[in-house]
């Protein structure tokens, strides 16, 4: 497939977003190549810095005469500087299409159109972009609110707040994570040709690498991978409007918040998380569930759940067979071609480092759920 037949098969806004990447990602390699000099101004601060060399006289650091540590934080008005969002509120959005590097770049640009591409034919436009939007902005606020509290406990608020800065693709890299699991969860995919996983394990393995890596002190920018799980789970369970208008959330008992962690806590997760939402319905930050949106107390309520999803995956086969010419074979030899060989509307995983095997068809998968 050329690249111009490529670009012509990406729906407007996952075309946009991926534009906006490959944009401001190469802006921020041009800045960062630009060869380092010190203004005049910054010249005479280093002399006066290395001459009145005392506790009293010295109110700044050899980091800020020179360019903060994380080189990134140069650019506030491109990155995302915790203590200079308020100057450059843009950032909250456009630092999620700020990628470092090559790699960083390359990896994300092959996840964001396959991920958007499936995502956009299933929503629309209009609810993909305010996906897309909650995601990245809710997630990059807490990430200052959580900068600014250990700036003030730690005692270090130049290094949270100034000498830090977070951008790239990998909260919205989980948030697509959780919205396949949403909707394909037992779907399989191959990481790096060797191990098979289902959709519903990814998530989680991409918050463990998060958790590793802020264990090991680099929380820029992991730590937004565990914001951005949060901030997308919250929105799919109970603010996304379902696809027959009825209802606000996923209701299902499969995708609840107990449903991420192993089966041996998943009782106590599951009490604990009934706390905090009979805590919420009481303060009236959250509606109460019927027996008819959770699916629970009514015939067929399971199953009922079970169809919605096979109706989803039948709307995204359709979609895709649709987009495609017909093959001269007759129609059952094209329903397994699609079934069996790779599609390039099966997103890959965006974590994954090597080409997904040949998935299992969506109606297989919703039928198998139908039938649990």
């Amino acid at each position: 497939m050329s690249s111009g037949s490529f670009n012509l098969s990406l729906p407007p806004a996952t075309r946009l977003l991926t534009l906006a990447l490959l944009g401001f990602s190469g802006l921020l390699l041009l800045m960062r190549l630009r060869p380092h000099t010190l203004s005049p101004g910054k010249r005479a601060s280093l002399l006066e810095f290395t001459t009145k060399l005392s506790a009293h006289t010295v109110t700044r650091t050899a980091e800020e005469l020179l360019g903060t540590k994380d080189e990134n934080a140069n650019f506030p008005w491109l990155v995302l500087v915790p203590g200079k969002a308020l100057w450059y509120p843009w950032t909250l959005l456009t630092s999620a299409f700020v990628e470092n590097g090559i790699w960083g770049i390359l990896v994300s640009a092959i996840s964001l159109p396959l991920s958007g591409r499936y995502l956009e034919r299933i929503w629309g436009q209009t609810e993909f972009l305010k996906f897309v939007a909650v995601v990245v902005v809710a997630s990059n606020i807490i990430t200052v609110v959580v900068c600014l509290l250990e700036g003030i406990v730690l005692g270090d608020y130049t290094g949270f707040m100034l000498d830090t800065s977070y951008n790239g693709l990998m909260a919205l890299q989980v948030g697509f994570l959780v919205a396949f699991t949403q909707l394909i969860p037992e779907h399989q995919v191959q990481l790096a040709g060797l191990i098979s996983v289902r959709v519903k394990s990814l998530p989680m393995a991409y918050v463990g690498l998060s958790n590793v890596a802020c264990i090991l002190g680099y929380q820029s920018p992991y730590i937004i991978i565990q914001f951005g799980w949060l901030v997308s789970w919250f929105y799919l369970r109970f603010v996304k409007m379902n696809e027959g208008g009825e209802f606000r959330g996923d209701r299902s008992d499969t995708f609840a918040f107990a449903a991420w962690f192993p089966p041996f806590v998943q009782p106590y997760v599951a009490k604990a998380s009934k706390v905090v939402f009979d805590t919420a319905v009481r303060f009236r930050l959250t509606q109460p569930w019927t027996d008819i949106e959770s699916g629970s107390g009514v015939p067929g309520g399971a199953r009922a759940e079970a169809e919605r999803r096979r109706a989803m995956a039948l709307k995204a086969l359709d979609q895709r067979m649709a987009s495609k010419p017909a093959a001269p074979s007759s129609p059952t030899t094209q329903f397994k071609a699609t079934a069996s060989a790779p599609s390039d509307d099966i997103p890959l995983a965006p974590v994954a480092s090597a080409a997904t095997s040949a998935p299992t068809s969506a109606v297989d998968t919703a039928a198998g759920e139908s039938k649990e």
